[in-house]
């Protein structure tokens, strides 16, 4: 014991051991890659970070070698599997290898009630030629399925739900969620119709051969339907073990019943057998029967669709993959060997019963011929020395391949023996059906796609048997078969197995031709053209079988894929449908860039500097509201390198979900730089791809700009500087209370954005950011309301034009009154004019917004700009730039110079009075706003351009002086000097 218990100490540390990089860095090892399905614990792989400091714990390497997985600070996991970590005392559950739990299974829900008592009058009907053409072509969907299912089943570990499993996770919940349900359904009916067929064949039985009714025809059926379906549910509740027991002896009765068939059509035939058509192999019979002879007005398209249900069962063993020692291995041999078999098996049938038996026959044994008197004897039956032309031209025949169900019974050495085998057929596929639309269903419920179904999502015992499915499956199995007649509703079960075989196909077509590197299939004998091509002949087989019943399966998918897809669960499978997007994007993207710019494509495509955008909702909402379905958004983060080490790691995710959660259509891209302007700068340049890049900056307005530091301030302006320079367009929001909302959540500051703090508080900030449960989770989650999200019904929005920008200060109103909170806003444009041509301006401005297309008939001339302001309002600009003054005459003129250039946001007395007018009409101008605007729900005004020798301190005085006093957002906002807006058809 203490050898075995050293060997496992042993080969655990062989698991756990370093690579020569590093103590700390761990060799590969499968534990670490056990971690990417969701609630999944991470393994010990230690973190970039750890390594990265491991110079911190250097001198405990050394001495904690045999340690180190402590040291990463991470627990330590065994590479055992899960199976192994039970319990000694508790018993191993159920696994089935490819051959009883796929092949076995398959074969015996394909070999069905149409075997025994509907093939052979297909062959009749169809002929021998045409019947093999049926089956090959139903094998031929069946087969090109079959290896889409191993290619998806190979594509990684396959655990229960079958079908639904690998059409949700190869396609999405979208597609999965709808088939799972429609599947699942389809199975629980499909267990009702072959316990029908079963009961339908002993109630015949005991009419015809015993002469026992217990009720009627119709009562009879639903007895013994029930009480069939109850015995099998009671044989699927023990467990797998005796449902698999179950299986194995229906198996090797159909194998008796076969060799008993092919044994009987060598046997040399009584006169009994050859009154009723049976002769054994006879060329005349099998030329005969070659060609197809239609009678009662069938065609080829019938005899298809009466034939192709029998190949329907290809999927049992996939159904139960959970319960497969190796899915892997087992869903395509033992799939393909199913279909294998089965296919030669019919085959073989439709030759032999071809061979042996004529259409026509009188069963009467008086009517054999004496003689060689052929004389007025119609029919094949006259060279074999049978006289069966009354009953031919009278058509009246009980016997022979057209006419008797039995045939297959008949011409077998025991005839009982058939039926054994018909009971064996009926009721091995009804307890097939019976078991796999639970597990699927089972599977269904517990992703949750669906509400009010997490109830049968419960498993029992070592197997995790679904039993609330179970009996969910016998109530249904039970409803319709009291109901007797299915015929309908066979036709709509064929519908939805093909809905689901193109489904199947189509995902592994999908899912190749997205080229993703995901998608790895360690089955290689598959093809995504003839993929394509089954997944197209199983829906235009649809629609041949019954297109009232397509329609309905199509509008029931439909309606579940509806509401799948406006819950849009949580769910993150990997899906085809992700690769599919991204190669669209990526595609639609490149061929963008080929595209030359036009104003009538002139989107604003904006760069926000948000920092965390729950930091600053209003003007994540502002963007927004007129960049959502229309245009670019970028949420930028610039995060100072003193800070970017107590970044979470998850943050990113959790700002992402924050944003999602808000309904806002952004990209949040986080940035680490040493200042504001560097940050913003890179982010200009860098973001984006193509054509699908920012041209317009997005900022908040640093309305604590007095007691902010100098140099934060020269950094605020100097990023305004050099969006002009960079030929950007440029919006500032300012609202009255401020944008940011940390203080209401203790959220940590984003220096990049606020004045500089104390150490003791960036401490303090840095160890909120550090730890894992600090209010930055709970402002990821709250949503603040802001006032971009109200509705907007009887205020107006305000529009001072100053200056020609190129039309963004007019496009950007527009957008926003496209959307809902906006659309009864009424937009007031604000223009320059002198009382003499007032009328004129105006209407020259009215016709020029017609002209535009724009809907904004309310002009409003100002011809008081050019008046003095008031000498309070001056005198309160004049103070605000006090502080940031450099007095010239108190300075000595050597001293002036020096100070200039350490201070450079300083204004000296010559900048001051250089560009005294225009302050005097900043501060005008928000005489005017002021006056005309209190109401308005929001304010564009127009943002001068600075001259590259305006001292930032006085351009930040200017831009606080037009938006002050106001109860409302105002924006400031100016375009690059290009046209946005056209006139133009083209």
């Amino acid at each position: 014991m203490d050898s075995s218990a050293s060997e496992c100490q042993g080969s655990r540390m062989e698991v756990r051991r370093s690579s020569f990089y590093s103590t700390l860095d761990l060799v590969p090892q499968l534990e670490h890659y056990d971690s990417t399905l969701p609630h999944k614990q991470a393994k010990s792989r230690p973190s970039l970070v750890v390594l990265r400091r491991a110079f911190e714990v250097t001198g405990m390497e050394v001495e904690n070698t045999a340690t180190d997985s402590d040291v990463s600070g991470l627990p330590v996991t065994d590479s055992v599997s899960e199976e192994s970590q039970a319990a000694p005392n508790k018993k191993a559950p159920v696994r089935f290898g490819w051959v009883t739990g796929v092949m076995v299974r398959c074969m015996l829900n394909i070999w069905g009630v149409i075997l025994f008592l509907r093939f052979s009058w297909i062959t009749s009907q169809a002929g021998i030629l045409l019947t093999c053409v049926i089956i090959l072509m139903s094998v031929t969907v069946t087969s090109v399925t079959a290896l889409s299912i191993s290619a998806i089943a190979t594509n990684g570990r396959v655990s229960s739900g079958g079908a639904y499993f690998m059409i949700s996770r190869s396609l999405g919940p979208e597609i999965g969620g709808p088939i799972g349900m429609v599947f699942s359904f389809a199975n629980a009916l499909a267990c009702a119709l072959n316990t029908a067929g079963f009961a339908e064949v002993v109630c015949d039985l005991l009419k015809q051969e015993f002469g026992i009714s217990m009720v009627d025809d119709i009562n009879d059926l639903r007895i013994v339907g029930v009480i069939t379906v109850t015995i099998l549910l009671l044989i699927s509740l023990a467990g797998m073990e005796w449902e698999s027991k179950a299986q194995i002896l229906f198996f090797m009765v159909l194998m008796v019943t076969f060799s008993n068939y092919l044994v009987g059509t060598v046997i040399p035939p009584s006169p009994e057998k050859q009154s009723m058509g049976i002769f054994g192999y006879h060329s005349e019979i099998f030329i005969a029967n070659l060609k197809p002879d239609w009678r009662d007005g069938e065609n080829f398209s019938r005899m298809f669709a009466i034939f192709f249900p029998s190949a329907i069962g290809i999927l049992s063993g996939a159904n139960i993959s959970g319960d497969l020692k190796d899915p892997a291995t087992a869903i395509p041999k033992g799939t393909l060997m199913a279909i294998f078999w089965t296919t030669v098996s019919y085959l073989v049938i439709a030759v032999t019963v071809g061979s042996c038996v004529v259409r026509d026959a009188s069963g009467n044994i008086t009517d054999i011929l004496t003689g060689n008197i052929t004389e007025g004897c119609v029919g094949l039956g006259c060279n074999l020395e049978w006289n069966f032309t009354e009953c031919i031209q009278s058509q009246t025949c009980d016997y022979g391949l057209a006419n008797d169900i039995k045939v297959l019974g008949r011409i077998s050495g025991f005839y009982h023996l058939i039926t054994a085998g018909v009971f064996a057929a009926s009721l091995s596929s009804a307890l097939g059906f019976l078991v796999s639309a639970p597990k699927v269903f089972q599977c269904l419920c517990r992703d949750n796609i669906y509400p009010y179904i997490g109830f049968f999502a419960k498993g029992y015992g070592k197997n995790d048997e679904p039993l609330r499915a179970y009996l969910l499956c016998y109530i249904i199995a039970v409803a319709f078969i009291l109901i007797g007649k299915l015929n309908t509703i066979a036709i709509l079960i064929s519908n939805f197995f093909l809905c689901s075989y193109s489904l199947i196909n189509f995902s592994c077509f999908y899912a190749s031709i997205t080229n993703s590197p995901g998608w790895r299939p360690s089955f290689h004998y598959y093809n995504k053209w003839t993929a394509l091509f089954a997944a197209v002949i199983s829906v235009v087989l649809m629609f041949l079988f019954s297109w009232e019943a397509a329609l309905g399966t199509f509008c029931i998918i439909f309606f579940l894929f509806g509401y799948v897809n406006y819950n849009k669960p949580k769910v993150n499978w990997g899906s085809s449908v992700q690769a599919g997007t991204y190669n669209m994007a990526l595609s639609y993207s490149v061929s963008l860039s080929g595209v030359e710019d036009h104003v009538k494509n002139f989107r604003p495509q904006c760069l926000v500097l948000t920092g965390p955008p729950n930091q600053r909702p209003a003007l994540v909402d502002f963007v927004g509201s007129f960049t959502k379905h229309i245009s670019l958004m970028i949420c930028g983060d610039i995060i100072m390198e003193q800070d970017s080490h107590s970044q979470l790691p998850d943050a990113t995710d959790r700002l992402v979900k924050w944003m999602n959660k808000r309904k806002v259509r952004s990209f949040y891209t986080p940035f680490t730089a040493d200042s504001l302007r560097v940050g913003a700068r890179h982010l200009l340049q860098a973001s984006g791809l193509g054509k699908l890049k920012p041209n317009t900056l997005v900022l908040g307005f640093k309305a604590n700009w007095r007691e902010s530091s100098p140099e934060s301030i020269e950094d605020y302006i100097n990023t305004i500087y050099d969006t002009f320079d960079s030929n950007h367009c440029l919006c500032i929001l300012r609202m009255m209370d401020g944008l940011d909302i940390s203080d209401q959540f203790d959220f940590e500051v984003n220096q990049g954005f606020e004045p500089d703090e104390s150490v003791e508080n960036s401490d303090q900030q840095s160890s909120e950011r550090e730890s894992g449960d600090g209010t930055f989770d709970k402002g990821s989650i709250d949503q603040i309301n802001t006032v971009f999200q109200n509705d907007q019904i009887k205020k107006t929005i305000d529009v001072y034009w100053i200056a020609d920008d190129g039309g963004l200060t007019l496009l950007v109103p527009y957008l926003l009154t496209r959307r809902k909170h906006w659309h009864r806003s009424k937009v007031r444009v604000f223009i320059v004019g002198d009382e003499h041509n007032m009328e004129e301006r105006r209407n020259e401005m009215i016709g020029l917004l017609r002209r535009f297309r724009l809907d904004f008939n309310d002009v409003i001339v100002m011809t008081d700009s050019e008046k003095h302001p008031q000498p309070k309002n001056l005198s309160r600009f004049v103070d605000s730039v006090a502080p940031f003054r450099l007095y010239d005459e108190q300075q000595e003129g050597v001293l002036v110079q020096e100070v200039k250039q350490k201070t450079p946001w300083k204004i000296s007395d010559k900048e001051f009075e250089a560009f005294k007018p225009k302050s005097e009409r900043k501060v005008r101008l928000n005489e005017i706003i002021r006056r005309n605007s209190q109401n308005a729900a929001l304010v564009l005004v127009s943002l001068p351009v600075p001259r590259s020798d305006c001292p930032s301190a006085l351009y930040m005085a200017w831009l606080d002086t037009l938006t002050s006093g106001l109860h409302c957002p105002a924006v400031l906002i100016r375009g690059n000097q290009q046209n946005v807006l056209t006139f133009y058809c083209q």
